[in-house]
């Protein structure tokens, strides 16, 4: 019986190396892969469905599913990163901790960028923000047309401006960017980061919540997964398999131009246990709870669903019934 053909935009990280280079592969399958940056591979799977699998934005994927768009999440999720490190203040505006945001200008990339959704929420959540009060500038245009909460006071970056020279310029006072802003980068003394430590602040949020947040899942289109629903389950099991490659990999110290890889690798374990980046969804409970209430709050989806009715295959029964 011939396998059948999918094409997978993913990034190259390293939890899927062994599956981007053909060591691991997905039975009953022929994957062809293809890597690529973050921006592009969303927006053309969002705007041109340009691919079978994707590797796609959690908080898009939440919107495109509330709006009927024809692909499913499988719970796999290869790209996670916490983002008090990306939380930038304007140096002497009066801002010295989380809450002094309230009432001030902070410019955003998009409304649905993960990023900057799990850290509005966050600041809500843990450190008093009101996310009412503030003026939120946004830099693109959405992959997917929204209408955000009344309540959310949206303004657009002009033309031929960006986040970066306003803030450099005194018109915003903060942003939540999901890379690091090129005023961070050549340190300038006109900005600085909200969380001084990021790194401390980050080990103290997921002590208290328990949640490290998640940036980016797995969608198959629906004709596939309708015609073939095997497939869902042979692709997230060879995610699986490239993680544990992965790990095995990360054991060796060799394999890194890390001075202390060692000590970085049991203070990781220390804190998240063996498995920081868990493929299914009870592990994944209280993070994917979180982005769904958020997203809802703000106005970004407009049904608050269960997590089980938003991923396939939703759990280890499901899967069982397609080996």
């Amino acid at each position: 019986m011939a396998k059948l053909r999918l094409t997978l935009a993913c990034g190259a990280y390293d939890l899927l190396r062994a599956l981007i280079g053909g060591v691991v592969t997905p039975s009953g399958i022929d994957l062809n892969v293809l890597t690529m940056a973050s921006p592009e591979r969303h927006g053309r799977m969002l705007r041109h469905a340009e691919f079978d699998v994707c590797e796609l934005s959690l908080v898009a994927y939440l919107v495109a599913r509330d709006q009927d768009r024809p692909f499913t999440a499988i719970p796999a999720f290869p790209h996670r990163r916490f983002r008090h490190g990306y939380v930038v203040k304007r140096a002497n505006c009066g801002i010295e901790k989380p809450k002094d945001l309230n009432g001030k200008r902070v410019g955003l990339d998009t409304l649905q960028n993960s990023a900057g959704l799990w850290m509005r929420g966050i600041l809500q959540d843990h450190y008093g923000v009101d996310l009412k009060s503030i003026e939120w500038w946004c830099q693109e245009e959405e992959d997917i047309p929204l209408e955000p909460a009344k309540w959310m006071r949206i303004r657009r970056v002009p033309k031929r401006k960006n986040i970066d020279q306003m803030l450099l310029e005194d018109e915003l006072e903060g942003a939540l960017y999901p890379e690091t802003l090129p005023s961070i980068r050549n340190r300038s003394p006109k900005v600085a980061l909200l969380f001084p430590n990021p790194k401390e602040a980050e080990i103290d949020y997921y002590k208290k919540s328990g949640i490290f947040p998640i940036m980016h899942t797995v969608v198959i289109k629906n004709d596939i997964l309708e015609k073939n629903p095997w497939a869902a389950v042979s692709i997230l099991q060879a995610f699986q398999q490239a993680k544990e490659v992965c790990y095995r990999h990360m054991k060796d110290p060799r394999n890194f131009a890390l001075v202390w890889v060692k000590e970085l690798m049991q203070e990781q374990e220390a804190i998240f246990g063996p498995d920081p980046w868990p493929y299914n969804l009870e592990d994944n409970r209280k993070a994917l709870e979180a982005v769904v209430r958020y997203e809802y709050d703000q106005g970004m989806i407009k049904k608050k669903s269960k997590i089980e009715d938003l991923f396939f295959p939703a759990s280890l029964q499901e899967i069982q019934e397609y080996l």
